[in-house]
């Protein structure tokens, strides 16, 4: 009797889980369509510059606004060889501070060292960009790049990398600075993904007589790999879209060489120095081509590192 008076006293439960898949679905179409909202404006803005040098556009070096002849290729050059300079600096050592984390560090000093690691990443760019330029370029001018020049540039074949005049700025020092600036995120994440690991798991590794190196290896790596790969495309993004730091130290020139101590500009950098002066269709068009292009570069690289993670998977389901 009593068990029928107290359901009969419960209010009625409104079943809110439809309302609640439809606010999540429009939440994520809603991202869906901003990003084509951000494409097709891009798309609209740089149709003049499509229909007036067509693919010539990507292939072009020279960039003047007086004679409003404008390319891409210096910009995409520098991108990409800065970009992949971040990278070849921040993933050994980033690889390196999250085993040391979390493998070899003393207990009272991870979460110091975590934390100090972490707030590198909420330094804005632009103290990176005047601390590399005012701080760093004029000590690697001095000390760093006459030596890397002497030794480095006397190898044959790799030599011609370190070819140039020693001013501190340029491609390479660009590229050094992007990868100080990528490690915290690089870290935090392959720190946080190695945590996850069962410590079942690495504990039996060490029973059988497996060293540091071994277990992290053969059992962390493999149990982790997605989160890796994801940590550097997280770092990759970054070094891609990296404006304001750039701008500091890349010298700001319209050229290529071999020479990694030379200035040379990125779609960034470039667009943060013409923008606001761009004046005329076609140059702010060619202007708004480069923010597509490098909309379009992130998009091939977040599309490669998927079907990277889909092959392991793919790889994994085949040992298995």
């Amino acid at each position: 009797m009593s068990t029928q008076l107290s359901s009969s006293t419960q209010k009625p439960r409104t079943n809110l889980d439809p309302l609640f898949r439809l606010i999540t679905r429009c939440f994520a179409f809603l991202v869906l369509a901003l990003l084509a909202a951000i494409l097709l404006s891009l798309i609209q803005g740089a149709t003049p510059a499509i229909k007036h040098f067509g693919l010539g556009f990507l292939t072009n070096a020279s960039w003047d606004p007086v004679a409003q002849e404008f390319g891409a290729l210096v910009p995409i050059f520098g991108t990409l060889i800065t970009a992949t300079i971040a990278l070849i600096i921040g993933v050994p050592v980033s690889f390196g501070i999250a085993m040391f984390l979390t493998e070899l560090c003393p207990l009272q000093l991870r979460r110091p060292l975590g934390v100090a690691i972490e707030l590198l990443a909420g330094i804005p760019s632009i103290i990176y960009g005047m601390w590399g330029l005012f701080v760093f370029a004029p000590w690697f001018a001095d000390h760093v790049q006459p030596w890397m020049m002497e030794t480095l540039g006397a190898i044959p074949g790799i030599g011609l990398l370190f070819q140039g005049l020693p001013m501190g700025i340029g491609v390479f020092t660009a590229g050094l600075i992007l990868g100080i600036m990528v490690i915290p995120f690089i870290a935090s994440v392959m720190r946080d993904v190695f945590e996850v690991v069962p410590p079942m798991l690495k504990e039996s590794a060490y029973g059988l007589g497996a060293t540091t190196w071994e277990v992290v290896r053969h059992v962390v790596l493999p149990y982790t790999k997605t989160g890796v790969v994801g940590g550097i495309m997280l770092g990759l993004g970054r070094a891609l879209g990296e404006t304001m730091a750039v701008t500091f130290v890349i010298g700001n020139a319209y050229q290529i060489s071999a020479g990694l101590f030379n200035p040379s500009n990125s779609i960034a950098s470039s667009l943060a120095n013409e923008f606001a002066e761009a004046e005329g269709e076609l140059y702010l068009s060619a202007l708004i081509e480069l923010g597509l292009i490098l909309f379009f570069i992130t998009f091939v690289v977040l599309a490669c590192s998927k079907l990277l993670l889909l092959r392991l998977k793919a790889g994994e389901g085949k040992e298995s």
